[in-house]
């Protein structure tokens, strides 16, 4: 939890070893998932772009690690029913993280509202002049 990390090794050099352990399999997978996406820390916290656009953000807190972005679909409730979720946020303990095939469902997912230009909730994005 350092808000002020320049970029994400640093960022998850000053979390716990258990914490540091179960964001660094996050961002492996993110990485995995969609290896074009840009690398960066946004709002103090390790966040992907793709093509200009917010795809995912995670980060750790004092009790919990999350994700955030990944727009929970109706699709993905079951699998996310042991997590505490909301709209486009889960959070989870750090010793019980999200399984990489969740976290990669999630990651697509988000890929394919990009390209279908919505923002993630449904909604199409308002293209401006």
């Amino acid at each position: 939890m350092s808000p002020s990390a320049k970029d994400v090794d640093s960022y998850l050099a000053a979390l716990s070893e258990l914490q540091r352990r179960a964001l660094q399999k996050v961002r492996e997978t993110i990485k995995a998932a969609a290896p074009d996406a840009t690398e960066s820390i946004s709002y103090g916290i390790p966040g992907y772009k793709l093509k200009g656009r917010p795809l995912i953000h995670f980060g750790a807190a004092k009790n919990h690690c999350a994700i955030y972005g990944a727009a929970v679909a109706e699709a993905d409730k079951d699998e996310l029913k042991d997590y505490d979720t909301s709209k486009g946020t889960i959070r989870f303990p750090a010793d019980k993280p999200v399984p990489a095939a969740l976290v990669k469902k999630l990651v697509k997912t988000r890929m394919a509202e990009i390209e279908a230009g919505t923002t993630g909730y449904g909604k199409k994005k308002v293209e401006e002049d």
